[in-house]
Formats: C-alpha cells, structure tokens, sequence
C-alpha cells in the first residue's frame, strides 16, 4: 500500500510532539471564565430562504473581544419536546454553507447549528487587534502579542459559545447535542468537544490545527500551514525562537487540548493526506480519554471521503 507518514501501527500509539505550555489548562480555564461570563444570548432573523416543513435563521451572538459572531439555524417547524441537535464547523477561509445544506439534518428531526469562523468567508468579525505578522492567514495571527490574542482561542471559544447556546434552547435536548467539520472544522469540532464537556459526541474529519511541530519535521509546512514558513521567514529568519513560537502554538494545538475531552468521538482520516497528515491526526486522537473509535480511507488525502456524510449523521442518529 502507498504510504504517506506513519504506518497504521504507529499511528495507533502516536501522541504528538510535546512542546505544550506548562499553563494550558489554566489558560483554557480563563478563557472559558470569559466566555461563560457573556452568557447565552443570542438574537434570530428568520431568513429569506425557508423550505416546507422548516424553519431557517440567522442566528447572531456577541462572541469574546465584543465580536458579532453568525451562525446559520435550521430546525424542524414548530419543534417541540426535546430535540437533538448538531453544531457544524466548515473549512478553513470558507463560511458555513448554504440552508438547503442543513436540511437533511433537521428533516431528520435535528437543530443544526453552523458557525461563520470570524474575518474567514462568512458574515462573523473578527474583531480583536494584534501586534505582529498576519500575511497569511490565522494561525500565527496574535503570535507576536499575548497568548491570550491568538486568533484561534477566539474562534475556539466561538465554538463552544455556539454549542453552549445551542444547548440552552428550550426545545433541544442538552444531553444530545453533537459536533463535526472537516479540516478546520475538524480541528473546530475537537476544540469545542475539549471546551464543551457535556457534549454527546463529536465527528471530526481529517482535523487541522492539531501538532504544528509534526507539520513542520515532515516539510507539510504548505497548503493551509503555509503561513507557517512566512511567520519564519518574516519574523524570525534564523529560527532563534522556534521552540518558543511552537511552544506559544501550542496553547491552540488540538493534541495539547484533547485531554479534556468527555465525549464520544469518530474521526475520519485519509492515509494519503498530505494537508494534514494522519499522524498529526492521531496526535490528538489518541490524546482522548474518552470512548473513541475512527473511520479509515486507506487511499485517500485531503478529499471528500466517500459515504462519510451518511456514516456521521447514522452516528448523531444514535443519540
């Protein structure tokens, strides 16, 4: 068989490169604190779009920093009792996709809820200045400044906002409430199942934004991890720092989180993944301590997986 990284074997035990903030959890910690501390208001707009039989919003919510944060509803006409529900993050620079997208979820009598990520493709600011290098892209946006600015935890704690919101509606049921995306979103859905503890479940597909220094060792700095070699290039050509930026990474690195995970998860990898490879994939994988299992693609990278789709929601439907 092909191989790209690892062979399954070791990908079964690997746990990532440790170059983790002595602080994480306290860091993690405080940021919920602030994030709780907004509460769970948010504000609807029925949209202009609707279908027979469901009901379509905008859903809007002050997010950390002061931002307006959007997300897309769907939900069954008039719901009533107690419903499941499922939170979906997209991919990175896109937005969180159409309605009619949503509606195979809430025709099977789910409340979907998908994320804009802030200043990527949809209508969510990002509104939280920094210091420092943001040629391209997200990831190393705030890397110059406080921690506690660094792009992701705001987008991470969007995530679990979102879920938290989803869960405090009247008509869904919060002990069943899931969680997927692919690539960003991947790496999303396991940020918000590492800061969403009562979570059900969690479907990640081929995750991003999980053991950077692993990217690096395998020349993958490319693609989405692109800005990577910028930040580098541009802020620190002769590396002099490149232990301290990838230990300041790690405070939005998934496999350095994955530990506070309580929910069920699957995940969703190619081996021929070469965006983001399988083993920065099982660093955060076998990092959870939860029950867990994962779905395997031995011919396939950074694609669609086929029937994947349909093997996520038979997994949101045993809720």
């Amino acid at each position: 068989m092909p191989i790209l990284d690892y062979p399954l074997s070791k990908l079964q035990t690997y746990t990532g490169i440790n170059e983790c903030p002595a602080d994480i959890d306290a860091y993690w910690d405080k940021a919920i604190a602030e994030m709780e501390a907004l509460g769970t208001d948010y504000t609807l707009e029925k949209a202009e779009f609707q279908a027979p039989g469901f009901e379509c919003y905008h859903l809007w919510f002050t997010g950390v920093g002061g931002a307006r944060v959007h997300a897309k509803l769907v939900q069954p006409e008039n719901p009533t009792g107690k419903l499941p529900a499922v939170v979906q993050f997209h991919g990175y620079s896109g937005d969180c996709g159409s309605f009619s997208s949503k509606l195979g979820y809430a025709g099977a009598g789910f409340v979907i809820a998908a994320l804009d990520c802030r200043g990527q493709g949809g209508l969510s600011e990002d509104s939280i200045p920094v210091k420092g290098n943001t040629l391209h892209g997200h990831i190393i946006r705030g890397l110059e400044d406080d921690p506690e600015k660094l792009y992701y935890r705001a987008v991470y704690l969007d995530c679990a906002q979102l879920a938290r919101i989803v869960m405090a509606l009247p008509y869904v049921d919060e002990t069943r409430v899931g969680a997927t995306g692919g690539s960003q979103g991947g790496g999303l859905t396991l940020a918000c199942a590492a800061l969403t503890p009562n979570l059900n479940r969690a479907a990640p597909v081929f995750p991003f934004l999980t053991d950077y220094r692993r990217v690096w060792e395998m020349d993958l700095a490319k693609a989405a991890y692109a800005e990577l070699v910028e930040y580098f290039r541009h802020t620190d050509p002769t590396h002099a720092r490149e232990t301290e930026t990838f230990t300041k990474l790690g405070y939005i690195d998934n496999h350095n989180m994955a530990h506070r995970i309580r929910c069920k998860v699957r995940m969703f990898t190619g081996l021929m993944d070469n965006i983001c490879p399988p083993s920065t994939q099982f660093a955060a994988f076998n990092n959870i301590p939860s029950e867990k299992d994962y779905v395997i693609y031995p011919d396939f990278g950074h694609e669609g997986l086929p029937e994947s789709d349909d093997k996520i929601m038979s997994y949101m439907l045993e809720m």
